[in-house]
């Protein structure tokens, strides 16, 4: 297929298969941007309609789209004259060798506009980054457009891009940026990768591979373009030396002499330069946790080189609320306070998340492996009260951990209520506050969806249990 005066027009008439539906918005999205701008829509997955009866439904109303689900057909991707697929469908595939042209989401979006781009990827914190970024530059760009891994595929809003100038913010995974090698389509004004952890060993066959696929981001960058690592990260020298853009460093400490880029001191930010130097965060966060002021100092990093002011981040990122899914307050009762830290799929993230707090931390935890090294969980803090598990293929590798160390845990449980209703009754008996955390620090498959209906679980336990009283105060229903 010929891309090179590829536009919204153009898309009309073409015979398009969408190789992935899902259920987070990603093959959704791609299927209405194309029926909605007149292509004949093949959507085809392996799993049944009864499965994605929800999102067949929203996509019912239009009559140039077909579903084929349960199964793919290789007719539908050879007549096709454009395939999109899934980040999750790996490259490796019978039938995406028999199409014509393999796209995603965000290369056909990257195929249609000329915007300045903030990218964000690495392991962990880039959704949390992407969104304070976001934050801070829609109260400045009011046009200003979020998406990406963070379940907004850009196609779902090609048509609100008010011109050229709009900034767009894009969270882009391991896999989304895979799909974009060799396409030259992705030059980010600002790249930041935030760090890089053991995480996805169970579709790559070394660190290595996975950081490779995550130095994509860097690929189109010149010296006009800024790129920003952890200064920390045993990534960050491999990472420099594949980019021509201007380099800058995060640190929780101040920068060698020779580093420019943005570090912590007494729990401000500073940007420096050996030029100059700012204040660009403010020592009070909205969001707990010391990994979080990390991000916000991430955040406010991308902002300032990116041109905003360093009075407007101070003023803005304050007020940045967190995001659902990460370290998330989802409910008080008395001295308890409840936080949906569900998106935490890794071991380190737990660790994160215990560090975050003072009090008692009455942990719920485990899940599905990735092929992950879960020693960490030797190394918790002394404020974990307790640690509940719920059933999973790497719950096995926790609890041998656990116990090697001598540390007592309950469970495994069958069900998350289980789980959550020990956790309660314990935290109860705390004569002073008390946390209780959801971070299982695995995946999720086994027992759920996804991460997302993981927490969404999480925070319907802790609805239960709260009500709504006249001075908008909450208490346990009897």
């Amino acid at each position: 297929m010929d891309f090179s005066n590829f536009s919204l027009e153009s898309i009309k008439g073409l015979k398009v298969t969408i190789m992935g539906l899902g259920i987070n918005g990603g093959g959704e999205a791609s299927a209405d941007f194309f029926a909605r701008n007149g292509a004949d829509v093949v959507v085809t997955d392996l799993k049944s309609e009864e499965d994605l009866k929800v999102v067949v439904q929203r996509l019912s109303t239009y009559k140039n789209i077909k579903f084929k689900l349960g199964g793919h057909d290789i007719a539908d991707f050879e007549s096709a004259d454009l395939v999109i697929k899934n980040p999750a469908v790996r490259k490796k595939s019978e039938f995406l060798d028999a199409a014509k042209a393999v796209e995603t989401d965000i290369s056909i979006f990257l195929r249609l506009i000329k915007n300045p781009i903030i990218a964000v990827t690495g392991s962990k914190g880039k959704s949390t980054t992407v969104s304070a970024i976001y934050h801070v530059l829609h109260k400045v760009h009011h046009d200003a457009l979020l998406g990406g891994n963070i379940t907004v595929s850009p196609l779902s809003f090609v048509e609100q891009i008010e011109d050229q100038y709009t900034p767009i913010v894009l969270e882009l995974s391991s896999w989304q940026l895979a799909d974009l090698s060799g396409k030259n389509l992705l030059k980010p004004k600002v790249a930041v990768i935030t760090n890089i952890l053991n995480d996805h060993q169970n579709t790559y066959d070394s660190l290595d591979d996975y950081a490779k696929d995550k130095a994509e981001i860097l690929q189109c960058q010149d010296s006009s373009d800024y790129a920003i690592f952890n200064l920390t990260d045993k990534y960050s020298e491999y990472f420099a030396k594949n980019t021509k853009a201007k380099k800058f460093y995060v640190s929780d400490k101040e920068l060698p002499k020779n580093v420019d880029g943005a570090y912590l001191s007494g729990g401000e930010g500073f940007f420096r330069t050996k030029m100059m130097k700012a204040n660009i965060l403010p020592d009070k966060l909205s969001v707990p946790g010391e990994h979080n002021r990390i991000n916000m100092l991430t955040a406010a990093l991308s902002l300032y080189v990116y041109g905003i002011s360093d009075q407007t981040i101070k003023k803005v990122i304050p007020s940045f609320p967190g995001i659902p899914h990460r370290l998330e307050l989802v409910g008080q009762k008395d001295s308890i306070s409840f936080y949906n830290d569900s998106a935490a799929t890794m071991p380190d993230a737990v660790l994160a998340a215990v560090k975050s707090f003072r009090e008692p931390v009455y942990l719920i935890c485990g899940g599905t492996d990735k092929n992950l090294e879960f020693s960490v969980f030797s190394r918790m803090p002394q404020n974990l009260a307790e640690i509940y598990l719920l059933k999973g293929s790497a719950t096995v590798k926790i609890a041998a951990i656990l116990r090697d160390g001598g540390v007592t845990y309950k469970g495994a449980y069958g069900k998350l209520e289980e789980a959550f209703d020990q956790a309660l009754e314990d935290a109860s008996l705390e004569a002073g506050a008390s946390v209780v955390l959801l971070s299982p620090g695995a995946a999720s498959f086994e027992m759920f969806k996804n991460e997302f209906d993981r927490g969404d679980q999480f925070r319907n336990l802790v609805d239960k249990i709260l009500e709504p009283t006249a001075d908008n105060s909450v208490f346990v229903k009897k």
